[in-house]
């Protein structure tokens, strides 16, 4: 869960029976932590562990994210390695340029389901999900693709060479812009004005009815839209595509974010990392892994960005596991996986044979990367060429192989504009250069 404005998980409510013992801390609009420092303003979001309220900090007059953990001794736990890192994180950061989340304070509050472990973040926007979906997945111009891996390897070369920390779950929901797509929604933007007391006749807690009207409510617009579109086909009615969306105004400089799943790379507790999709393949195969299983899943989400889909969608099927069509579908686009990595794995005999070759899905549909942006997202010959080219190294299946995040900062992909417009301002001070040559000046006799 991030300190984003929007949900992460915005589709569905947590729940009331999660606010139990152990659970979350029931927060109410306008409720104080902290000794009165921190009020709470509205709720951002909620993850598996805790729950992020936008809140009023008193004593800076600025605003932030409060990320309140739930009680249990095992959520605490892990809320206290988050801060061992985070803190790690800002230490190494006075400037705050490095883009990566910053923890501002922390502190524990005692409520009636247990004592809940606090983190003060600095308030940060949507996530590169939200984004992507905002743009309606139909990918986002390259240029603002550029920007956006910029910031990221910024963050990832930080977190890899200067503290040796891995992510461990680098995704588009996981990267937050530094402000919100919508500027009625950030609180310095839209002029919003502090609560510093909780409102007359508000005796519910964000939780119950609140949140299960709002569920009902977007439950209720999902039936509407779905019956409209229902009828619009059975009559044949040709419905308007929706209007591209523009993203001119959209500021796309961005911050990793969310560490609790991180480690210290000399101290890993996990083999099984990452979300699926972004999963590299010596995870799946539990060969070990460093800090490349973040630059895999960058690349995965800089294919995302300027694409608008998931570059591997695993899924099950007859006689195979998601883990094996993972592995056939990485092949598909990259190639044939080496031998001695295909066979190097811990799990590497559930899937492969002695020669290297999968056990069950034996006929695989080799299209390179440069040609599915050709031929299923239209990229141009040039544009698709310059992107894999950047791309490919990273998706190296042997992990040693892929450039790091600082050799990833000087590829010469990320600055094709620059280069371009150079060209372009040198190529048409050539034709001024050229015509002035050519004109003849008749100065009167």
């Amino acid at each position: 869960m991030s300190c984003s404005s929007s949900s992460g998980s915005e589709e569905e409510n947590e729940g009331v029976e999660s606010y139990r013992k152990g659970g979350y801390h029931a927060v109410r609009v306008g409720d104080s932590f902290a000794g009165g420092r921190y009020i709470a303003q509205r709720k951002l979001g909620w993850g598996e562990f805790s729950t992020v309220w936008l809140a009023y900090d008193t004593k800076s007059s600025n605003y932030v994210a409060l990320k309140i953990q739930k009680s249990a001794p095992q959520f605490a736990q892990a809320a206290l390695h988050e801060i061992e890192l985070l803190s790690a994180i800002a230490d190494g950061d006075p400037t705050n340029s490095k883009c990566v989340v910053r923890l501002l304070d922390q502190f524990k509050h005692t409520g009636p389901n247990g004592q809940h472990l606090c983190m003060v973040l600095e308030f940060l926007g949507d996530s590169l999900l939200r984004l992507i979906k905002y743009n309606r997945y139909k990918g986002l111009e390259l240029n603002k693709v550029r920007e956006i891996c910029k910031c990221i390897l910024i963050g990832l070369d930080y977190l890899h060479r200067e503290l040796g920390i891995i992510h461990t779950d680098l995704k588009p929901e996981n990267i937050l812009l530094v402000s919100t797509i919508d500027p009625a929604k950030d609180p310095i933007r839209s002029g919003y004005t502090p609560i510093l007391e909780r409102p007359e006749g508000n005796p519910n807690s964000g939780v119950t009815l609140n949140g299960i009207e709002k569920k009902l409510k977007r439950r209720a617009r999902r039936a509407v839209a779905r019956i409209s579109e229902r009828r619009a086909s059975m009559g044949g009615v040709v419905r308007n595509p929706k209007p591209e969306r523009s993203l001119n105004g959209i500021n796309v400089s961005c911050k990793v974010v969310d560490f609790g799943n991180a480690c210290w790379a000399n101290k890993q507790f996990a083999k099984e990392i990452q979300t699926r999709q972004y999963r590299a393949p010596e995870v799946v195969l539990h060969s070990g892994y460093s800090f490349s299983v973040d630059m895999w899943s960058f690349a995965c989400t800089a294919f995302e960005l300027a694409t608008g889909e998931m570059l591997f969608t695993p899924k099950g099927g007859q006689g195979f596991d998601e883990d094996e069509d993972h592995l056939a579908l990485m092949m598909e686009r990259l190639g044939k996986m080496p031998r001695k990595i295909a066979i190097g794995g811990a799990r590497s005999k559930d899937y492969f044979d002695r020669h290297g070759d999968l056990k069950r899905i034996r006929r695989l549909k080799y299209l390179p990367l440069d040609r599915l942006l050709v031929d299923k997202f239209k990229f141009s010959d040039t544009d698709a060429r310059e992107f894999s080219e950047f791309l490919i190294p990273i998706l190296d299946f042997a992990p040693e192989k892929r450039p790091t995040a600082q050799q990833c900062l000087q590829h010469p992909w990320l600055n094709i504009n620059l280069t371009h417009n150079e060209e372009k301002n040198e190529t048409s001070l050539k034709k001024v250069v050229v015509g002035m040559s050519n004109l003849n000046i008749n100065v009167g006799k």
